[in-house]
């Protein structure tokens, strides 16, 4: 593993040849300016089709307490086609997306100029959902069944997980429905794709299934925020990108510290949350992600790090089941860069924000060792 500790020098080296003089703020919509500019805006693209979920917080903890200094920043929820969050990325009208494996995978077949440069979840944070009492023993017994996915570009998710399992993908059926979750309550389908977080926010809406959990069967890595892989030779973006990713890791740590009060900051920012989730549960939602943010902490000290032998794992285990036709090599489109700087900032700062935040008597209430118990 790099050492975090000599990446920290290397970026004040870095920092004191490139640093005099750059402004970190607006290029125009998605990084469509020119790295002279006077002015960078950071714009973010979900993959998801939607911000109101529990899985940003680290962005609005971040917003709410000046994490990203000065730095314009722009959160969008992009569409919900699978593979819309590399494509706006690579059209240069967004200049982060976070895509899982999968679709990044897609995206380096179609030859899109991308490379991951922080990675989020270092366990695998997808799920399968079964009605209750009929989740099978392992991945195995998928063989032969109906998935529903939100998007058909899932299947870049599903099937290396499948495979790795010993599925013949060949023999699942997939059926897209912009309603997953609810298609399979309705018996529309033996199981669906989910993930965690999800998964407390689906129990939140009455949808109460039994689950696979990737984290348990799986050894894949998962999302990660993505960036143009030419934007590396821009300095100027390199410092802004260095600013910004700095500003998710403290609210990463300061969630991961005092999980009730992320939480209680993301359901303020979209009070509509609250009719599908109590405060518990909502709670439980960022702790189950939280707990995969931290993952493989022994190896990686850092948040973001990419691990790797996990992605080449990764890489190999897809070309083998023909889902691309090559193997990519994780030092290529992977880069631990930023993450010196991503880390080097006041931890005891971001502690006691956490542990000085005033919960409501709601979220005062909710038991976090319980929630850990069962996660």
């Amino acid at each position: 593993m790099t050492d975090i500790s000599n990446m920290m020098i290397n970026r004040r080296r870095l920092l004191q040849v490139t640093a005099a003089g750059v402004t970190i703020s607006a290029i125009g919509l998605g990084g469509t300016g020119s790295a002279e500019a006077d002015e960078i805006t950071v714009r973010w693209v979900s993959p998801r089709g939607t911000l109101e979920v529990l899985d940003d917080f680290a962005y609005w903890v971040a917003k709410k307490y000046g994490y990203f200094g000065d730095l314009n920043t722009v959160i969008e929820a992009g569409p919900q086609d699978g593979t819309a969050t590399v494509k706006l990325v690579d059209q240069k009208q967004s200049d982060f997306g976070y895509p899982s494996p999968g679709i990044l995978s897609l995206g380096l077949e179609q030859g899109m100029d991308l490379v991951s440069a922080y990675h989020v979840m270092a366990g695998d944070v997808f799920n399968f959902a079964f009605p209750k009492g009929k989740a099978p023993a392992d991945l195995k017994g998928l063989e032969g069944k109906t998935i529903a996915l939100g998007s058909s570009g899932w299947q870049a998710i599903t099937n290396p997980m499948l495979a790795a399992a010993g599925v013949d993908t060949s023999k699942v059926k997939y059926v897209e429905v912009s309603a997953w979750g609810q298609a399979l309550a309705q018996g529309q389908a033996d199981a669906a794709l989910s993930w965690e977080g999800l998964r407390a926010q689906w129990r939140g809406q009455g949808l109460d299934f039994d689950y696979l959990l990737g984290k348990n069967v799986s050894k894949f890595p998962a999302n990660s925020y993505v960036i143009r892989k030419s934007d590396l030779a821009d300095a100027a973006k390199v410092a802004a990108y260095e600013k910004y990713l700095r500003g998710w890791a403290m609210g990463m740590e300061f969630g991961w510290i005092n999980p009730r009060a992320a939480t209680q900051i993301t359901m303020e920012q979209f009070p509509g949350l609250a009719s599908q989730m109590d405060p518990t549960v909502a709670t439980e939602s960022l702790m189950q992600q939280t707990a995969l943010m931290h993952a493989r902490w022994d190896e990686r000290k850092a948040w973001g790090f990419h691990i790797e032998d996990s992605w080449q794992g990764y890489f190999d285990a897809i070309a083998a089941i023909g889902q691309v036709s090559q193997v990519f090599k994780a030092a290529d489109v992977t880069t631990n860069q930023f993450i010196a700087a991503a880390n080097d900032f006041d931890h005891a700062k971001v502690k006691a924000d956490a542990e000085a935040f005033q919960l409501s008597d709601a979220y005062k209430a909710v038991d976090v060792a319980a929630i850990q118990a069962v996660l």
